[in-house]
């Protein structure tokens, strides 16, 4: 205050008393003067998530596909019998909100893990900055294409980022940056991917977080070239890559674009021994003081030429160099050095800002593999190659498609990916058993790969609340949306309210029901609190009603209820529960999870699964809508009560059906086995509140308790992926038996996993006796 007038100070005080903002100008009078420029947007705040939730493994791929019990790896690390890795880093696919998974990885115990690969060392992340986007995926059906909507938790997180307005969208993508550069190893850089319409955004953003010290370039990827005429304005063929590295320290390796035509041509000299075409590159006389040099060089004619002309000063050594080396080239007129095709820049030149030599992904491109917004594996080689090196952690935040982690593995780096939707898990997890079914193939190494799920979440992070209110407000506003959310889904449920219980919010047709969070997933730890509940008050049947379920949530949690007397119904709530309409016409139908039938064969002491049925209950939109809205010669694809149906108007508005999912595999995208599940036990790592230390000793405790973390199970066990089918973009074929796999005698169980078009999951669990005198089921 002592930089203040007296006048400035008492406006100070009035300000202050009234609780008012200061005036912009007392920034400058009160603080340092830096006069830095400022990303400033309504609801700006410096808190940044430090939420740490345990990771759950629920599915683990050592070797991708199995025949026998044999390890197969290649020296990277030890595997057992089963081919299991037994040490080393296992790369890590991750399902959920990547802010809360960005704080759990920060602030939690595997953060120690992090920093003992050498941290991480380079992220790349793309994520969806397009406003209007919604979501939905192109799935094919025989010959159709159906879009598959956005599943609620999806629709509800990116309505969240960008139907706010640019605001919204700031804000999402600077916490979860900060983050990131939080989580960046001292010698790290970040990539992101972006386009015109936000890139201004993400660059002040960037320079902010970063600071422009940090700022290494602004890669411009010529994606198109497509030349097509837009009216009143250009074609929009490139998108901007920002590269930021963590501090003055970091990698950069040489990487190369193809040369042109025209430099290919220069190439046009042979002189017919072996080495190949080459160019000339003349060398340069060197300026400043010295005795000028004339050099003898005898030609491949036995003609001797005194060069460089008089006035030139060269290095005799580097001119004797490059005549031992047979790249020497002198007519008396010209001094070059040979620069040979095959031996010098095969690689091409050094790579610039502009990236006009990697196109797009079309139709026809191999690596499609179906999804929107997948980025040409060629993009990522570059990034990886150029700020990585082999063993090197990487990881991905907005994974997509896997691409990321494609690349990665072929590369030979380690990885973490994440995405908040299955389709993308479900997408990314078939490619990566492709990339390591092909490098098993070719004899070259590949590490484990986990997906794991976040484990507990708190209340306050399902149910969006203001975060600029007062504590009493926040509190007050909580309370408001999460009753307006019950009554919702109870009123559709035609469920009747309840009072006095922890964890069940209605009651229907003599069984309790429970409604899960709003945006995220139904969790083990979730049914857990209900299963407890009613065993103190004696309840034995409850309906759970959720949008998404934990992958691999299921049976065994539900065995374990039945077993306890329990009988527990898991029911999706439908998308179209918040259309009004809808729900007042009694059109939305909760649906049940899916149903498998299974069929083991045993000969001996070996096993083989034959999958002889799945079941799905799923709707969207429903065919009398359908029926209703289309226009003559008009079609629409919809699900109705677990069929997929084309509903078709003619010209002469005469209206046909056909069903597209003719049998029961047409729902079946990828199954897969577990020959010994129960093997390995899912251990999830939580804090430990230590005793207060001196307690005993009379000592006043402490103002911040000791923690640590201790490894507790969860009571599940983690699906060892040991063989599977899927269809791909290309082979749409799929595999209904397994290989007969050679097992020890005795009992055991068999997990087998089916995930469906949609790319939702769904395991059931059989026991079987393994043995010679045991026959064939």
């Amino acid at each position: 205050m002592a930089r203040l007038t007296e006048q400035e100070q008492q406006e100070v005080i009035r300000h202050l008393e009234a609780a008012k903002p200061l005036p912009e100008k007392y920034r400058f009078l009160l603080f340092e003067d830096k006069r830095e420029v400022e990303l400033v947007w309504n609801g700006k705040t410096n808190e940044v998530c430090n939420v740490v939730l345990p990771f759950q493994t629920i599915e683990q791929v050592d070797e991708p596909r199995s025949e026998k019990p044999v390890p197969m790896q290649f020296g990277i690390f030890d595997t057992d019998a089963r081919g299991r890795q037994l040490k080393g880093w296992t790369n890590k696919l991750i399902w959920g909100d990547n802010k809360l998974i960005l704080s759990s990885l920060k602030n939690g115990p595997l953060r120690k893990e992090i920093e003992k690969q050498g941290g991480l060392k380079l992220i790349y992340i793309d994520p969806p900055f397009d406003v209007g986007a919604d979501f939905s995926m192109d799935i094919e059906i025989g010959t159709d294409t159906f879009t598959k909507k956005p599943g609620v938790l999806e629709e509800i997180a990116y309505r969240d980022t960008w139907g706010k307005g640019a605001d919204s969208f700031i804000a999402m993508i600077y916490e979860r940056l900060v983050l990131m550069r939080d989580l960046l190893a001292e010698d790290g850089s970040i990539y992101v991917h972006c386009d015109g319409r936000v890139n201004s955004f993400i660059r002040l953003v960037l320079d902010e977080i970063f600071g422009r010290d940090t700022f290494r370039n602004e890669i411009v990827w010529q994606r198109s070239s497509s030349g097509k005429t837009i009216s009143k304005n250009l074609s929009r063929d490139t998108d901007t890559i920002f590269w930021f590295s963590k501090s003055s320290q970091y990698t950069i390796n040489p990487v190369y674009q193809p040369l042109s035509d025209t430099t290919t041509a220069m190439y046009n000299l042979n002189d017919n021994d072996g080495r190949g075409k080459y160019r000339l590159y003349p060398l340069q006389k060197t300026g400043g003081p010295g005795p000028e040099t004339t050099y003898d060089y005898t030609d491949n004619t036995g003609k001797t030429w005194q060069c460089p002309r008089k006035g030139w000063r060269m290095r005799y050594d580097k001119l004797k160099a490059l005549e031992n080396d047979g790249r020497l080239y002198c007519d008396g007129r010209v001094l070059a050095e040979k620069a040979y095709w095959n031996e010098r820049e095969n690689e091409g030149r050094l790579a610039n800002n502009l990236w006009n030599d990697i196109s797009n992904l079309q139709g026809t491109t191999p690596e499609l593999v179906g999804y929107p917004t997948q980025k040409p594996e060629k993009l990522l080689k570059r990034i990886i190659q150029m700020s990585s090196n082999e063993g090197d952690l990487v990881a991905d935040f907005f994974c997509g498609s896997g691409t990321t982690a494609a690349v990665a593995e072929k590369l030979g780096r380690k990885w973490i990916v994440s995405d908040l939707g299955k389709f993308a898990i479900h997408t990314t997890r078939k490619r990566m058993i492709g990339v390591q079914r092909k490098l098993k193939t070719d004899g070259k190494p590949y590490r484990a790969f986990e997906i794991l799920n976040l484990g507990k979440y708190e209340r306050q992070h399902y149910v969006g609340v203001n975060p600029n209110l007062r504590e009493v407000e926040q509190q007050k506003q909580l309370a408001e949306k999460e009753a307006a959310f019950l009554d919702l889904i109870l009123h559709a449920y035609r469920a009747e309210k309840t009072e006095g219980f922890q964890t069940f919010h209605g009651k229907k047709a003599g069984r309790l029901v429970v409604v899960g969070p709003v945006n995220l997933p139904v969790t083990r730890l979730f049914v857990e609190e209900v299963i407890l509940e009613c065993r103190k008050k004696h309840i034995t049947k409850v309906d759970i009603l959720g949008f998404e379920f934990e992958m691999g949530l299921f049976p065994n949690v539900l065995d374990e209820a039945k077993a306890k007397g329990i009988d527990i119904l898991p029911k999706y709530i439908p998308a179209d529960v918040f259309d009004k309409r809808a729900v007042e016409k009694h059109q939305v139908v909760f649906h049940d999870v899916s149903f498998i039938e299974v069929k083991p064969h045993i000969k001996k002491n070996s096993v083989a699964v034959e999958l002889t049925d799945f079941s799905v209950f799923y709707s969207q939109d429903s065919i009398a809508a359908a029926e209703s809205a289309l226009k003559d010669k008009a079609s629409k694809i919809v699900v109705d009560k677990g069929q997929i149906v084309k509903v078709s108007k003619d010209k002469n508005g005469i209206v046909s059906r056909e069903v597209l999912t003719k049998v029961w595999t047409d729902w079946i995208d990828y199954w897969s086995v577990d020959f010994d599940f129960e093997n390995k036990r899912e251990i999830i790592r939580v804090k430990k509140m230590r005793a207060w230390q001196g307690i005993l000793e009379g000592q006043e405790p402490p103002q911040i308790p000791m923690e640590e973390y201790e490894e507790v199970w969860t009571g599940d066990y983690v699906f060892e992926n040991e063989w599977q089918s899927f269809r791909t973009k290309k082979d749409r074929s799929l595999e209904l038996t397994s290989v007969a796999y050679e097992c020890e005698p005795g009992r055991r169980k068999i997990a087998v996993k089916v995930v469906d078009i949609f790319g939702n999951d769904t395991m059931t669990i059989i026991e079987v006796g393994i043995g010679s005198t045991i026959k064939d089921k």
